[in-house]
C-alpha cells in the first residue's frame, strides 16, 4: 500500500512533517515585508510596544497575531499549537511516556481538576495504593483543584526515573470549583515509570464473537497493537467480529489505511484531492495472510471522525462489512503538519479525502447501513431556573435521591447530572462491554445470525 506519513486526519496534532515554506498569497517570505499590510502590522506592533499603558509581553503579542491569522481562515481543523502544549501531544503520538500509570478525567463540572478514572495494574500508582475516584489536590506544591486537565497531565509526566509527589483526596463530595471537601487526604511520592498507551481493546463475546475497540488513531503504536489483536482473534477461531470505532476522533492517515487493509484483499481504500483538483489514490488494499476474512460488523456514532470514517467508508463501499450506528461526524479533510521554529506546530488543512466510490463526506459523515442510537451513556438530567433570593438552597428529588442546588447572586440556579463514564479495565488492552445497555452492539450480534 502507498502511505504518506505527512498526512493526518484528526482535530488534534498527529504527526510532524518536514516541508518547505510555501508562498502566501503570491508573496515569498522575503517579499512579504514590502507589502503595505505587513508594514502596517509592524507599525501596529511597534505602536503597542511603545505606547501601551503597561509593557506588553512580546511573545503573547506575536502568538496572538499567529492565532488571529489562522482564525481568519474560519477552519477549526487548521490551528497552531504553542511549544509548551506539544510535550503531551508528542508523547501521546509516540504511544509511550513516563508517568504513574493512571487514566484521568475531569473532577469538576466545568471540566477542570483531575480525578483518577482507572488505575492500571502495572505502574507506580497501583504500587502506591492509589484508587479510582481519588482526586488530585496538589502535584508537588502546586494546587491543581481547578487546573486544566492537560496542565495536570503535564505536571504528572516527566523524565524517566524522576519522582513526583501528589496529594490526593479520597471520599467526600469532591473538591475544586464547587468548594466541596474530601473525607480524607494523603500524599505519596512515586517514581515515574514507563507507561504504554494501549489504544486497542479486545474481548470475546458470547458465541465466540470477537470484539475489537479502536479508541484512537492518534498513536504510532496503533498498527502493531491492532495487528496483534486481529492475530489473537484468528488464533481463537473467531469467524464473527465486531470492530468498534465509536468515539474514535481519528489520527494518523496511514493507520486508518492500515486498519482497513486488515479486512480487504484488494481495491481502493482512500483517495485524496488537493486544491488544484488533482486526485491520487494513496491507499490500495493488498491480500495478506494475516488479514481477517470472516464476517464483520463496524460500529460508529456521531463522534466517529476522520480516520474512523476512512475505515468505515472503505469497508462500506467494498461491501466488506455492515456499518451499524449513528451518522458519523463528517470530517472529510486532512492536515499537513509543519514544525515551527519556536518548537510549536501548525496543522494546515491540505486535502479532501474521498471514499472508494467517490464520496466526499466533509460535513456529511458516513450513513450507517443500519441506524441504531448509541444508548451506552444517556443524556444526564439537567435543569435551570431563576426567581429565588440569592443564596437560596433548593432540594429536588432525582430518582428518589435529594439533589441540592444553590441560587447565585442573581437568583439563578442550574443542575447538570454526572455524565456516565465508559468503564475501563485495569488491564490495558482488555475491553469492557455491557450488552444490556448497548443497543448498537446488540444489533450487531443479531446481524451475524
Amino acid at each position: 500500500m502507498k502511505i504518506n506519513k505527512s498526512f493526518l486526519v484528526a482535530g488534534a496534532l498527529a504527526a510532524t512533517a518536514a516541508v518547505g515554506y510555501a508562498q502566501m498569497n503570491g508573496y515569498t517570505q522575503q517579499g512579504l515585508p514590502n507589502t503595505k499590510t505587513a508594514q502596517t502590522f509592524l507599525q501596529v506592533y511597534d505602536a503597542i510596544n511603545q505606547l501601551y499603558l503597561t509593557k506588553p509581553d512580546d511573545n503573547k503579542l506575536l502568538q496572538g497575531a499567529i492565532n488571529g491569522m489562522i482564525a481568519s481562515l474560519d477552519d477549526p481543523f487548521t490551528y497552531y499549537s504553542q511549544p509548551e502544549d506539544n510535550a503531551v501531544d508528542t508523547q501521546n503520538l509516540a504511544g509511550q511516556f513516563y508517568g504513574i500509570g493512571v487514566q484521568l478525567t475531569a473532577a469538576n463540572a466545568d471540566g477542570t481538576g483531575g480525578k483518577v478514572d482507572t488505575v492500571f495494574k502495572v505502574g507506580a500508582a497501583a504500587q502506591a495504593g492509589v484508587q479510582a475516584g481519588d482526586t488530585f489536590l496538589k502535584v508537588g506544591d502546586k494546587d491543581v483543584t481547578t487546573a486544566k486537565l492537560n496542565d495536570i497531565v503535564k505536571l504528572i509526566r516527566g523524565e524517566k526515573g524522576t519522582q513526583v509527589t501528589i496529594t490526593f483526596g479520597r471520599g467526600g463530595a469532591g473538591s475544586g470549583a464547587g468548594g466541596n471537601t474530601q473525607a480524607s487526604t494523603y500524599s505519596v511520592t512515586m517514581e515515574r515509570q514507563p507507561v504504554t498507551i494501549v489504544s486497542v481493546e479486545q474481548t470475546i463475546l458470547p458465541g465466540n464473537v470477537g470484539y475489537i475497540a479502536l479508541n484512537t488513531f492518534y498513536n504510532e503504536k496503533v498498527n502493531e497493537q491492532f495487528q496483534a489483536a486481529v492475530a489473537d482473534m484468528k488464533k481463537k477461531g473467531v469467524q464473527k467480529l465486531v470492530l468498534d470505532l465509536r468515539d474514535n476522533g481519528g489520527g494518523l492517515l496511514n493507520s486508518g489505511i492500515f486498519v482497513a487493509d486488515r479486512f480487504l484483499q484488494s481495491g481502493k481504500i482512500v483517495s485524496v484531492r488537493d486544491r488544484s483538483g488533482k486526485t491520487d489514490v494513496i491507499g490500495q488494499a493488498k491480500k495478506d495472510a494475516s488479514d481477517y476474512t470472516g464476517q464483520l460488523v463496524v460500529l460508529i456514532n456521531k463522534n466517529s471522525a476522520s480516520a474512523s470514517e476512512i475505515v468505515a467508508g472503505a469497508l462500506q463501499d467494498s461491501k466488506r462489512a455492515q456499518i451499524v450506528g449513528e451518522q458519523s461526524f463528517g470530517k472529510g479533510v486532512g492536515q499537513q503538519v509543519v514544525s515551527t521554529i519556536d518548537g510549536g506546530r501548525v496543522a494546515v488543512v491540505n486535502f479532501t479525502w474521498i471514499t472508494p466510490d467517490g464520496h466526499e463526506i466533509q460535513k456529511k459523515g458516513i450513513t450507517p447501513d443500519v441506524k441504531v442510537e448509541d444508548t451506552r451513556r444517556p443524556t444526564p438530567l439537567n435543569f435551570s431556573g431563576s426567581g429565588v433570593p440569592a443564596g437560596t438552597k433548593l432540594t429536588v428529588q432525582v430518582d428518589g435521591k435529594p439533589v441540592e442546588v444553590t441560587a447565585d447572586k442573581d437568583g439563578k440556579f442550574t443542575y447538570t447530572g454526572a455524565i456516565a463514564r465508559p468503564v475501563t479495565s485495569a488491564t490495558q488492552g482488555e475491553a469492557v462491554v455491557d450488552l444490556k445497555t448497548d443497543a448498537e452492539l446488540q444489533k450487531a450480534l443479531t446481524l451475524f445470525k
